[in-house]
């Protein structure tokens, strides 16, 4: 299996950062937990061995260990930036590498990709390596959950700013970001720009990213390519039924061909979700 990550150490210094790692070292400081990362945090709480794919600073894990889970958690992410975030905190074994090169065995129940991490897979053969590797690190019964946007939805055309977003720095220095955000490429990707003003530079810092939006029959088919069979989809984090035409989420739960799903309860009380052993486009609404 891979080995955990020694520890990776970035100091917030805006002069001396390139905007893609600033972009990552302020992830958390932008970004309030919301309704998603509490679906997946519900759904860790009932597995016991979890793997986060494309973990970032490791929030949901880490959460999960304050929570009171007492079974195996790993991390793996491919940005030095964001593990490194994730390993100021034991509360998981936290491996630095890209998803396709996870080698573990049969030794999850859970694997998740949340927060649209999906779309940082930016073509067909990197997807199906990537998801050949979740299917294989799955126990029987295991399930892969994760979550990426619907195309339809058109999404981006909603990403380039109008006005600048104002926030204040970890270091209490006034700071604001604007974005741009182009059309889909032919393969789908959309590349968006952040550019990121402080009195830390003389001109704005650009922070770029690429986002690849795949339809739902051919993501089917990349799942279907590594081995992962659809057992139930969503259009939002509450369990509204997927609708190609207008949901603007693509939430999915695939398991290995030939694989039982185990039965895993996101949510609590009236709210609470189950998600069972079925190929239902809806869950199933529980007390």
């Amino acid at each position: 299996m891979p080995e955990q990550t020694g520890p990776v150490t970035i100091a917030y210094d805006p002069p001396a950062l390139d905007g893609e790692t600033l972009d990552a070292l302020l992830y958390d400081h932008l970004n309030e937990w919301g309704q998603s990362d509490q679906f997946y945090l519900d759904l860790v709480m009932a597995a016991e061995r979890v793997l986060d794919v494309g973990c970032g600073t490791g929030t949901i894990l880490r959460r999960a260990r304050a929570g009171g889970h007492a079974g195996r958690r790993v991390g793996i992410d491919p940005d030095p930036a964001m593990l490194g975030q994730a390993q100021e905190s034991d509360a998981a074994e936290w491996v630095l590498a890209p998803a396709s090169a996870a080698a573990w065995d049969a030794e999850f129940d859970l694997a998740i990709m949340s927060g649209n991490a999906f779309q940082c897979l930016l073509d067909d053969a990197d997807t199906v390596a990537s998801l050949t590797a979740v299917r294989r690190a799955l126990t029987d019964g295991g399930r892969f959950v994760f979550d990426t946007r619907n195309p339809a939805a058109k999404a981006w055309r909603t990403w380039t700013s109008a006005e600048p977003y104002r926030f204040t720095d970890p270091l209490g220095e006034p700071m604001s970001v604007v974005q741009e955000a182009g059309e889909p490429d032919g393969e789908g990707v959309v590349r968006l720009d952040a550019y990121f003003s402080a009195s830390y530079w003389d001109e704005p810092l650009r922070a770029s990213c690429g986002l690849r939006f795949t339809a739902p029959d051919h993501l089917d088919r990349l799942l279907e390519a590594a081995g992962l069979a659809v057992e139930a989809r969503f259009g939002t984090f509450t369990g509204a039924a997927f609708d190609p035409d207008s949901s603007g989420s693509i939430i999915t739960v695939a398991t290995p061909f030939g694989r039982k799903g185990l039965r895993l309860r996101a949510g609590a009380g009236d709210g609470a979700l189950e998600v069972r052993s079925s190929r239902s486009n809806r869950p199933t609404d529980t007390p």
